[in-house]
């Protein structure tokens, strides 16, 4: 699989990146903690990814309550140097691990959380480490502080940010010293363009990476949702559907969904796909992070980089979605 560089970072990452959201859990919610792939099944997952080419796994602490690193340590363990010095790893902290439990960006948490993913994912360094949301109470100047003793200490490789806005990581841009964000991570669709507005074209100016989470909208741009059909058991709109919920109402919504089923349609491909190749299209876009929820899930992130869509294409399809 083809490989990009991930801003300045001289960090090397694959074109899809393994999101480990749903392992032993959904999401950071603690609701659901215990719940989401087991073991067993992200051992497939993951077997599944490696096989297909993807080097670079993207979890965080708070996923399933530390049970996504968990896994991936575990699965790292039975793996030989072959494989072990090839995986990237990216992580994340903010959320706490636990109802009741602290959370943010404090120097002092950020240093213990990265200890006790180090521990959970059983390695001593990562490459990646990201700040998972935006802390309010905490000066990004000190938050920069304590990942750039991280840096320096080799026990991370590099810095993001996920889930900041224009204003935010303009600031952090600003107060950044030896160590800044080198790429940010934020939701990015067909159904979601808000990172089109200042995110993107600052990333471009700045010469940061871009990796996008959420490509399908949470199921949305797959084609599994139906007008006036219930959600099918299982899916995100059953579990958490609070992020997509405003979609159900939309008409332009479920029109856009409808001309992207035809153009797949046409192009002898799936929605997934061509939802996903409309992404890798953006020059300014790294890697996707994609979650499958089973081995066959990888399939749609394949065919899109198999087969591209031109820069007119990608404008089309865009066209549909004038939500």
């Amino acid at each position: 699989m083809e490989r990009a560089y991930l801003g300045s970072s001289g960090i090397r990452v694959s074109k899809v990146i393994l999101g480990c959201g749903n392992f032993g859990g959904i999401g950071s919610s603690p609701a659901f903690f215990g719940q989401g792939e087991s073991r067993d099944d992200a051992f497939a997952i993951m077997d599944a990814a490696w096989e297909a080419g993807v080097t670079t796994f993207d979890t965080a602490d708070a996923y399933g309550g530390g049970r996504s690193e968990s896994f991936i340590g575990d699965w790292l363990r039975t793996k030989g140097p072959e494989v072990r010095d090839e995986i990237v790893l990216s992580t994340k902290t903010f959320n706490p691990m636990d109802e009741g439990e602290d959370h943010g960006l404090a120097p002092k948490r950020v240093k213990r959380q990265l200890e006790s993913s180090l521990e959970r994912l059983g390695v001593e360094h990562v490459q990646m480490y990201l700040t998972h949301d935006w802390d309010p109470d905490v000066p990004i100047a000190d938050t920069l502080g304590a990942l750039d003793d991280l840096v320096r200490d080799g026990k991370v490789g590099a810095v993001g940010a996920s889930n900041v806005d224009g204003t935010q990581l303009r600031d952090a841009l600003a107060a950044s010293t030896a160590t800044r964000y080198e790429w940010v991570q934020n939701s990015y669709s067909l159904l979601d363009r808000s990172a089109e507005r200042e995110l993107l074209p600052l990333c471009a100016e700045a010469g940061l990476g871009f990796t996008p989470f959420s490509p399908l909208a949470g199921g949305w741009l797959t084609g599994k949702y139906v007008r006036g059909a219930e959600a099918p058991a299982g899916s995100r709109m059953t579990m958490r559907p609070e992020p997509y919920a405003h979609f159900v109402e939309s008409d332009a919504v479920w029109r856009g969904l409808d001309g992207l089923a035809a153009a797949a349609a046409e192009r002898g491909t799936s929605q997934a796909a061509l939802a996903l190749a409309w992404l890798f299209a953006d020059a300014r876009v790294t890697a996707v992070v994609v979650g499958p929820r089973r081995p066959e899930h990888l399939e749609p992130a394949r065919a899109a980089l198999e087969r591209p869509v031109t820069a007119t294409e990608r404008d089309a399809l865009g066209r549909l979605f004038a939500v």
